[in-house]
């Protein structure tokens, strides 16, 4: 059936070039069918600030359409008549990863407009040139080129943040340096603005379940998210040598808390409850959580990047495989020269810095980081997507 569906979709790609497309409406889509990430506050702020424009929603989820609609904005199932007709007739379409967000077969002559998904530490796509993703970018293993056409559709435009990215981005996505903006990542307004301006967005656009966590964590003296990349060889992330039992004992002695947040791509096997530490869904957005948490605990994670713009956050980097994890993928810059944080190589180092309180970062490396990886886009009054529908023409200013 898998097979049948991509032939179809091969078949219907081409006569997606053939529909009109309209300026006046604009879709936005986001992997998977969640409603998250740089297309999720790109919409809402679109909503919000351009309520003549017609944005819709498209969506593989039936319960993503139905929260939209909640929060006020037009959604449709993309196999619906409306999800097909309007993915066919927008002139834009706005993506967090590629034109799979959607629907790939239905891109023809649009507009995509890739907002991606932070600033990559790891080569990607087609800069990748070593482990599995390489039989899909270099390689072009036939099946893996067939099931993932998404892949080789370029975009149009590239949200991009300084002329180092732009070099970055332009290889990994076989682009010209101009289809880049530097314009910065939208989601990432929730780390900038103060954390009360944080609260009141979460009151309007966010669940009871986030709202309810966010409550929660008042409690704690100090609260640390645990976020790591996917690993190509190894999907389980708490396997090695990562003692749940223990962690949850040393945060529950310091009266601390810790969001136990896995890359989406993530597997992981535990039906248990802790006291003092909670599993998070890969499909939650936590950039509206993230201003309430006090200190992040990850690896090779570009989200490093997105956290340290806010100047008051710690970062412990656990790198307990870091021999094994180069030798899967490559980094795009030497990696120690363009990180921040405390770097612990094992559970135990990881255990010790945080009975210590010894996790402070440091400042001036901080500064030049941001400097280099975000340019303008780091200051607290920037607005990303403000300034991604300006480099568009899309607004009448």
């Amino acid at each position: 059936m898998k097979f049948l569906a991509y032939i179809v979709c091969f078949l219907i790609y081409p006569l997606s070039f053939l529909v009109p497309r309209t300026k006046k409406i604009w879709t936005f889509g986001s992997y998977r069918g969640a409603f998250n990430d740089n297309s999720k506050y790109l919409f809402l702020y679109t909503l919000q600030y351009l309520p003549e424009q017609r944005v819709v929603w498209i969506s593989l989820s039936k319960t993503t359409v139905q929260r939209v609609r909640q929060l006020g904005g037009e959604a449709y199932w993309i196999m619906s008549p409306k999800g097909i007709w309007f993915a066919l007739r927008s002139k834009y379409w706005f993506v967090n990863t590629n034109t799979a967000d959607i629907l790939f077969c239905l891109s023809g002559r649009a507009q995509v407009v890739n907002l991606w998904h932070g600033l990559p530490m790891k080569k990607i796509e087609f800069g990748i040139t070593q482990g599995e993703l390489a039989k899909r970018y270099i390689q072009r293993e036939f099946w893996e080129a067939f099931y993932h056409p998404a892949c080789f559709r370029r975009p149009d435009w590239m949200v991009s943040t300084t002329d180092f990215f732009d070099d970055v981005f332009t290889k990994s996505f076989r682009i010209a340096k101009k289809q880049c903006i530097q314009t910065g990542c939208p989601r990432n307004r929730m780390l900038l603005i103060p954390k009360q301006d944080v609260q009141t967005w979460v009151n309007s656009y966010e669940s009871e379940e986030t709202k309810k966590l966010i409550r929660s964590l008042q409690h704690y003296d100090k609260v640390f998210v645990y976020m790591p990349t996917w690993r190509d060889s190894q999907r389980e992330c708490f396997a090695n040598g990562f003692d749940l039992d223990a962690f949850n004992e040393c945060l529950k002695s310091q009266n601390a808390f810790a969001l136990m947040k896995p890359h989406v791509e993530t597997i992981i096997d535990t039906n248990r409850s802790f006291s003092n530490l909670l599993f998070i869904d890969g499909n939650v957005d936590m950039y509206c959580i993230l201003p309430f948490t006090d200190v992040l605990i990850t690896d090779y994670s570009s989200v490093l990047y997105d956290y340290i713009l806010m100047p008051d956050k710690n970062v412990i980097l656990f790198h307990y495989d870091y021999d094994e994890y180069v030798r899967e993928r490559e980094f795009i810059f030497p990696i120690k020269d363009n990180i921040v944080g405390k770097v612990v190589y094992s559970f135990t180092e990881l255990l010790s810095v945080i009975t210590t309180h010894n996790y402070s970062i440091d400042q001036h490396k901080r500064q030049t980081i941001l400097e280099k990886f975000w340019g303008k886009t780091a200051r607290p009054d920037y607005d990303a997507s403000h300034e991604i529908l300006k480099a568009l023409h899309l607004l009448d200013d």
